[in-house]
């Protein structure tokens, strides 16, 4: 079962994991093609988070931006290989900050192309949130049924 749990989680991690290491490979000076390709999601982004709320969010260099990514998956993802909650919550951190940024369908009309693409991104990234939350809850909840198990009185032999 141990096995079994750790070939789901080296799977489930190899994602972000293989992203980290093709961002940090093309980073550079600029920040790579990922910063370039970030820079006009993350202004949407800013945008309609403005226009929504009426709150400026504060300027953000992208290569900061897509640096922060980059240790949040592989970080995250190396404690998440070997059970690590804090990994799960560092790959939680990177899921929801970046899922509505990236896959911006909410930009798009329901009849062109992008918005079908993007949606469906956009659930499978939330599947992932859905994976990590879960996992998050499985090893909650072990350790709260190890501490009742604990607590209970033991029977007297009298």
């Amino acid at each position: 079962m141990e096995l079994a749990s750790f070939l789901g989680r080296a799977l489930f991690v190899s994602v972000f994991l293989l992203s980290a290491w093709q961002e940090f490979n093309d980073f550079g000076e600029d920040g790579g093609r990922s910063a370039k390709s970030l820079k006009p999601k993350f202004n949407a982004f800013v945008n309609h988070v403005t226009t929504h709320t009426g709150q400026q969010l504060p300027p953000v260099d992208m290569k900061i931006l897509v640096a922060a990514a980059i240790a949040l998956k592989g970080i995250g993802g190396l404690l998440f290989v070997f059970g690590s909650t804090l990994g799960a919550y560092l790959l939680l951190l990177h899921q929801a900050v970046a899922t509505p940024i990236l896959y911006d369908f909410y930009n798009y009309d329901v009849d062109r192309k992008e918005f079908g693409q993007l949606f469906s991104k956009f659930t499978q990234s939330l599947a992932l949130l859905g994976a990590l939350l879960f996992f998050i809850g499985m090893k909650n909840s072990r350790k709260h049924g190890r501490q009742l198990r604990k607590k209970a009185p033991k029977a007297k032999a009298n």
